[in-house]
């Protein structure tokens, strides 16, 4: 009976901690392939898996081409870390988050939000790069990633390797202080693999032409 209670009561503590996560949860493990990743990725991913880098406040930053399964990998990450561990995640498009963080500065409570988030142990920031945006509103982000470094982890996607991120932050140090912030303590996955979207439209089309070429010629 008092088995069945603590159970019923860390399954509620889970489904609160995924909903406050904002996880897009149809990206899990269970429906991730992980026999696409590289081997040294996949290695990473098992480490990972034990949740040891939240402790040491380690972040993990994941690169490669758009469809590379950047975002499921993070997405399926944290959804074990929250289920296995119960562990305070928060899931954010880079765009999004910007937006969040630019309309706290405009209503004078940026270092409230900040402190908010601060609560999590990892804060997945997903896209970095993905848009253009002004360097006045990369501040803001920019604000974001210095209170938390070494404070908490920091779990990031982008299409763009470091070399290219003078276009993301418009300005030359505060690039380079981000990208120290950043890489100081830190995991670095490289997915350098095809789209999975590719990949799967190639198999389709494989398949229909299969199918075409056993129906026969015209009668």
């Amino acid at each position: 009976m008092i088995s069945r209670e603590c159970e019923q009561r860390r399954k509620s503590r889970v489904e609160r901690l995924l909903k406050d996560s904002k996880l897009p949860l149809e990206k899990s493990l269970r429906n991730f392939d992980l026999k696409r990743l590289p081997v040294k990725a996949a290695r990473q991913f098992r480490t990972l898996l034990e949740g040891g880098f939240l402790d040491r406040k380690e972040n993990v930053l994941v690169f490669g081409n758009p469809g590379s399964g950047k975002s499921h990998l993070l997405s399926a990450l944290a959804q074990e870390l929250v289920v296995v561990g119960e562990r305070k995640l928060h899931f954010s498009k880079c765009a999004l988050l910007m937006q969040d963080l630019l309309a706290a500065k405009r209503d004078l409570r940026l270092s409230r939000e900040i402190k908010r988030l601060g609560r999590y142990d990892g804060l997945i920031i997903d896209d970095l790069g993905y848009l253009q945006q002004s360097r006045e509103d990369m501040e803001v982000v920019f604000t974001l990633l210095a209170e938390r470094y070494e404070r908490g982890s920091v779990l990031m996607t982008s299409n763009l390797p470091f070399s290219k991120w003078e276009a993301i932050f418009k300005d030359a140090m505060m690039t380079a202080a981000a990208i120290d912030r950043l890489v100081h303590h830190s995991v670095i996955i490289e997915l350098n693999i095809p789209s999975y979207r590719v990949e799967h439209a190639k198999q389709k089309q494989q398949a229909e032409n299969q199918a075409d070429g056993a129906g026969g010629g015209p009668a």
